[in-house]
């Protein structure tokens, strides 16, 4: 039987073991290394700082470039599942579910989805997002068994974000989704990662070392908020919720998406003002619907029922063809 103190050396052991295997891990991460353009950091002037900190996120576009094309694999991913009745779940931590959380939020007032459609899995739950609760991204156990809540199937995409690629709670959701035949994406800062190697597609934007060494919420969090943005866009855009570069599916519930819907009808069909009033009322309040009803030259029942031979799919609904992608 152990004494105390034999049981106290030994977890002591144990800690000290963690902490050398996750510092060894942590030394060779671009995000974590120091960045030369920032010494001397505390010692420079407002304008100074600024100045830096805009030069180094002006970096950021060109790493993300340079994933464009598994960006747009996932985007067709996407588009598929969705179309087919699955989802989009997206699994992060500290920032990187934050940011995420971001993101599937503004899809239901942007493109009407519902709101099941795109998801978020934050490490520590909703508190998470507000409060910092990052001990939670450590456990494997619990990122298995949040993304167990949703069930995924082989319908669905989940996307594993994080900038270092090895947070542990990221990586168990997204390798359990994949072994459940869900279709697997991830989203790091940093090369040959344990996400990246969990999930089917890896997307990686190296940006480089922060100004802050390691606050990933700068360069990392803007890049990774980059990608979401192209993914989410580009699928609804798949899917036909755009028409041209028009947000056709805006889901008129405030005054200011009332006005928007209005104005994107006048443009698109140059029409007058109480023209696309009009129309909007006897469509239903529906834009898609308002929009086919003029460019197709149709009643309402024949421009929903154009929307729904295409999935939703406005620019089909025009010129009453099949979806396909």
């Amino acid at each position: 039987m152990l004494t105390s103190s034999m049981t106290q050396e030994t977890a002591g052991t144990q800690v000290n073991d963690t902490k050398n295997d996750q510092a060894s891990l942590l030394q060779h991460l671009i995000t974590e290394s120091q960045n030369e353009a920032s010494q001397g950091f505390d010692t420079k002037s407002a304008l100074e700082i600024a100045r830096i900190i805009n030069h180094e996120d002006a970096k950021v576009a060109a790493a993300v470039k340079k994933a464009i094309p598994e960006i747009a694999q996932v985007i067709d991913q996407v588009a598929r599942s969705l179309r087919d009745g699955g989802r989009l779940i997206y699994v992060g931590a500290g920032s990187s579910g934050r940011i995420a959380a971001l993101d599937s939020s503004e899809c239901p007032p942007t493109y009407s989805t519902a709101p099941g459609q795109v998801q978020y899995i934050m490490a520590g739950g909703p508190k998470a997002l507000a409060s910092a609760v990052e001990v939670n991204e450590d456990s494997e156990e619990l990122g298995q068994r949040d993304i167990a809540r949703r069930r995924p199937t082989r319908k669905d995409v989940v996307v594993g974000i994080s900038a270092s690629g090895r947070t542990p709670y990221v990586v168990a959701a997204v390798a359990y989704a994949r072994a459940r035949g869900a279709h697997t994406a991830s989203v790091t800062c940093n090369a040959d990662t344990p996400l990246s190697e969990a999930a089917d597609i890896s997307i990686v934007a190296d940006v480089g070392p922060e100004v802050i060494s390691g606050s990933t919420r700068m360069k990392a969090g803007t890049a990774q908020k980059m990608i979401l943005n192209m993914i989410t866009t580009g699928a609804m855009t798949r899917l036909g919720y755009v028409y041209e570069n028009l947000m056709v599916n805006v889901h008129m519930q405030n005054s200011k998406l009332v006005e928007r819907g209005i104005r994107i009808l006048m443009g698109a069909c140059k029409i007058d003002r109480q023209t696309a009033v009009n129309t909007i009322k006897s469509a239903g309040r529906s834009v898609p619907v308002a929009l086919v009803m003029l460019k197709a030259k149709v009643d309402k029942p024949e421009a929903v029922r154009r929307l729904a031979k295409s999935d939703g799919n406005v620019r089909l609904a025009i010129e009453d063809n099949v979806l396909e992608l």
